[in-house]
């Protein structure tokens, strides 16, 4: 970025704020606050509304907008819009930008989960005072009302090893030299950056800072650590002609900075955040520029007469502090489970879900056999790491990708593709059974709708009792905690109090059957061609929807009857129809517009053979008897028609829950791009249920032929431009 055009636009910045004489903005909760932005990036971050805590509105030239402040991200030079409004209408400016803490990878590919709303300044901007700087050059105990609360943020963030981006691997060993008495690291930055830039730095300081760290530690290797974006090719650093000796080591490869801080015994910066990161792990920083951080006595300042020095002179500042001020006062979080307004700590605790889940499967995704929609619809959600989900037809294509170790071949449902067992066991690459997780999305996976859960399993898969699954060893082995078993109530209680369900399409109308004091008994239909009924019911025994009805009636003589058909079939979509004259030979009423969960509800038992419903009904306290071998069924809960082997643990419903809906799934948040909670997702379903069913569009997701099919064919359309060998 050329310097000369930053400066102009700095100018810019203070001359039209200055000129402006703005009205002063207070950035308190409101409904009916205002903010102007031009910028389409910034108004597709997602929960802008939130972060903000007001509503973002979309500027343009021709167009009278009445904002009560205008926003851009921090003084780039696209802000010029931004300014030039707020000068000609007499508003105030407001600076965005990242949170210390942003996201799992970079901006590219993952939306923020922090933000910096500054209406004084910017943190990076040394020739002003930010609100930042004000507020640590103030009295305020920034450590109160919670110090305790900033030490815990601290010690978390510390531990994970948490830094602004989170993608990278940790430092491998081999990549420090081992003969190494002392360890010194500069900081490179990429050219251009405003933060340099606007922190007293040039091109000449990265030469001083570097030519200091080399005679101040005559004894030490001293490591240059270039920006990963330098080292990917796409920008310049200011010492990417530094040549390598031996006392000099360039590391360009990306990782961890927390990682890479901790085996170092000093470190020298500009303006990175890396030398706040350094102070946070306890090493002594040097600062040639003139970072937020500097100036507060906790750092090596080489620019003393920086008037932003002299002006932070007077107000000391333990790391504490400026870790509190910082990183909690001055930074807002979005809780990524509620999607509202957050702290630290939540986010601290999604970022490290993110890497455990980003080591769980660090390798490739290599999806054998997936149909395009398929292989679309999940893009995205098999890997934290962009470009690692690949698409094979057929084994011996997937065998051409040369999977290794670390990898993992991936097919749909119980029997992989011919060939894949042979190629996972030649290859060392695990193979992975998936599946879609029992509480989804609104709308069927039959009409493409994308989940929101799903099961990878290394053992078998959890419909298929005649072999192991993950979620079987689970259920027969974990120590469930006192905090699974609380979350495990609570989840449970939230499904039945909102009549969560898998598909979640039906309205939750109250029902009106002629029970006439008669026991009322449920009987769900199923796809009849499903895997679950194929593995999991005997071929002597109940396995078709008119053998359970029958099977019903013979257990119930009395009984008032219900037989409900499953969506999948209702919509056309699947096998499993059975004509009304025969269902009411046995049954007493066909159920086609009440949800699943009225009709459990409404009702004192429920027969299957391996439907959901059945669990569904167990979350209820529904009496629940068993034609099949499910997963919820063999641990004491149900009555079981059928032995179910190697099932002789006897559960509660909280345990069963806690390995069913807590442990064994993985639960994907697709505004948010991560893996999330079982709850976070719970919430989404609700609200997005509650949503189109209010604008009327979960009618739409249930009735019209020719509307889904319009659904089904964009959605294939879109899969043709997807890579798929």
């Amino acid at each position: 970025m050329n310097s000369r055009w930053m400066k102009a636009v700095h100018e810019s910045f203070h001359r039209r704020v200055k000129l402006a004489s703005p009205r002063p903005i207070a950035f308190e909760k409101s409904v009916t606050r205002r903010i102007g932005i031009f910028s389409r990036g910034i108004l597709k971050i997602p929960k802008l509304e939130v972060l903000l805590e007001a509503t973002p509105v979309r500027l343009l030239d021709w167009r009278v907008v009445v904002v009560d402040a205008v926003a851009g991200w921090g003084l780039r030079p696209s802000t010029r819009k931004a300014l030039a409004h707020t000068g000609k209408h007499g508003l105030q400016y407001v600076a965005l930008e990242d949170g210390f803490l942003r996201s799992f990878g970079t901006g590219e590919h993952y939306p923020p989960l922090s933000l910096i709303v500054d209406d004084q300044g910017i943190y990076y901007d040394c020739t002003r005072p930010s609100a930042l700087e004000r507020l640590l050059c103030s009295d305020t105990d920034v450590l109160s009302p919670d110090a305790s609360l900033a030490c815990q943020a601290r010690e978390q963030l510390l531990t994970a090893g948490l830094s602004k981006y989170n993608h990278a691997p940790d430092l491998p060993e081999g990549l420090l030299r081992t003969s190494d008495t002392q360890r010194v690291l500069v900081v490179d930055q990429t050219a251009g950056d405003m933060s340099v830039t606007l922190g007293g730095a040039d091109t000449t300081t990265f030469k001083a800072m570097l030519a200091a760290a080399l005679a101040e530690n005559p004894k030490a290797t001293v490591y240059v650590k270039t920006h990963p974006e330098v080292s990917s090719g796409r920008k310049r650093g200011y010492l990417a002609d530094v040549q390598p000796d031996e006392r000099t080591v360039l590391l360009r490869n990306a990782v961890s900075p927390m990682s890479l801080i901790a085996r170092m015994d000093k470190v020298y910066v500009i303006s990175s955040t890396m030398g706040f990161e350094a102070l946070l792990a306890g090493k002594p920083v040097t600062c040639f520029g003139v970072p937020w951080y500097a100036g507060w006595g906790v750092t090596d300042d080489r620019q003393l007469t920086h008037p932003a020095l002299v002006r932070r002179a007077g107000r000391a500042r333990t790391v504490d502090e400026l870790f509190a001020a910082a990183y909690m006062r001055y930074t807002r979080y979005l809780n990524p489970e509620t999607q509202q307004l957050g702290s630290i700590v939540e986010v601290i605790e999604w970022l490290e879900c993110q890497r455990r889940m980003a080591r769980r499967f660090s390798g490739r995704m290599i999806c054998v056999g997936f149909p395009r929609w398929r292989a679309w619809n999940f893009r995205e959600m098999l890997s934290l790491q962009p470009g690692s989900v690949m698409h094979a037809r057929s084994a011996s294509a997937a065998a051409a990708m040369q999977p290794k170790e670390g990898d993992c071949l991936v097919c749909w449902g119980r029997v992989p593709p011919e060939g894949v067992q042979e190629l996972s066991e030649a290859s060392g690459a695990r193979l992975l059974r998936m599946e879609d997780g029992f509480v989804r999305s609104v709308g069927l996976g039959s009409d493409l709708i994308p989940p929101q859960s799903f099961v990878l399993d290394a053992q078998g898969i959890y419909f298929d009792p005649s072999q192991p699954s993950e979620l079987e060893g689970l259920l027969n082995t974990r120590a469930f905690t006192v905090q699974d078993l609380e979350r495990a109530r609570n989840v449970r209680a939230f499904i039945v109090k909102y009549g969560i369900t898998k598909y979640n399409l039906e309205p939750n109308l109250s029902v009106d059957w002629p029970i006439d004091g008669r026991q009322v008994v449920l009987v769900p239909g199923q796809v009849e061609d499903d895997a679950s009924i194929r593995f999991g019911c005997d071929s002597k025994g109940v396995h078709t929807n008119l053998g359970l009805i029958q099977a019903a009636r013979a257990a119930f003589p009395a009984a008032f009857i219900v037989f409900k058909p499953h969506p999948d079939v209702s919509s056309g979509n699947r096998n499993g129809h059975v004509d009304k004259v025969q269902v009411l030979k046995h049954a007493d009423y066909i159920e086609l517009d009440a949800s699943v969960v009225s009709c459990i509800e409404a009702c004192d038992a429920v027969v299957t053979m391996t439907s959901l419903t059945g669990f569904d009904a167990l979350l209820r306290g529904k009496h629940v008897l068993v034609h099949g071998r499910p997963f919820y069924a063999g641990w004491g809960l149900t009555e079981d028609v059928l032995p179910v082997p190697r099932r002789k643990r006897q559960l509660s419903m909280d345990e069963l829950v806690a390995g069913a809906l807590l442990h064994y799934p993985l639960y994907w948040d697709p505004l948010l791009k991560g893996y999330t909670t079982c709850e976070a997702v719970l919430l989404r379903l609700r609200e997005e249920r509650d949503d189109r069913a209010a604008d009327g569009s979960l009618q739409k997701l249930r009735y019209g032929a020719i509307r889904r099919k319009l659904r089904k064919i964009v959605i294939l359309f879109q899969s043709c431009f997807f890579n798929h060998n």
